[in-house]
């Protein structure tokens, strides 16, 4: 007697997860990560740009040919990546030292997506050239790993915030 009740409530759950499952429209897959973040660096360094009357390079453009082009370039270089003294440096165990400026579109991104940008600076600089040290030191990639542990740390932390902010910003 039970399950003669019970019957028509299953058979009317199973409609409605039927129902339910086929009303509902397919996702797209998500974008990777990493390919978020920049999509968003890229919105933000263009919007950057524009404000300042300048139009956004983009991949496979020909190359300046005339003085007033080369001129041109130059600007948008100088506001994209920031111009004069490099205001961020650090030496690598490798000996490489990297640099970059404080100012530019690019360092406002990174401000905006990972919030310290210096922190960002370094942290993503090791985290770049794990590999090289580890060859350089003659030890495994694993060690040195174990020797940046704080560093990774900080660098998944600032990624996974760059992550958030940079989905606030696409769909803004």
């Amino acid at each position: 007697m039970r399950t003669r009740h019970l019957r028509p409530l299953l058979l009317l759950l199973c409609a409605a997860a039927l129902i339910g499952g086929c009303a509902t429209t397919p996702t797209r897959p998500a974008m990777p990560p990493e390919d978020v973040i920049k999509a968003a660096q890229q919105q933000l360094t263009d919007r950057c740009l524009k404000r300042q009357g300048l139009t956004p390079p983009r991949a496979g453009e020909r190359l300046a040919a005339t003085p007033a082009d080369k001129l041109e370039s130059q600007r948008i270089a100088d506001a994209l990546f920031g111009a004069g003294r490099t205001e961020l440096s650090l030496t690598l165990p490798t000996g490489y030292s990297v640099r970059a400026h404080t100012d530019g579109c690019l360092a406002a991104a990174q401000r905006t997506l990972y919030g310290d940008q210096r922190r960002w600076f370094q942290v993503s600089t090791i985290a770049n050239n794990l590999k090289p040290e580890a060859a350089h030191r003659h030890r495994s990639l694993a060690w040195v790993r174990a020797r940046h542990r704080t560093e990774l740390s900080d660098w998944h932390s600032m990624r996974e915030q760059a992550l958030r902010r940079a989905t606030t910003q696409l769909s803004t």
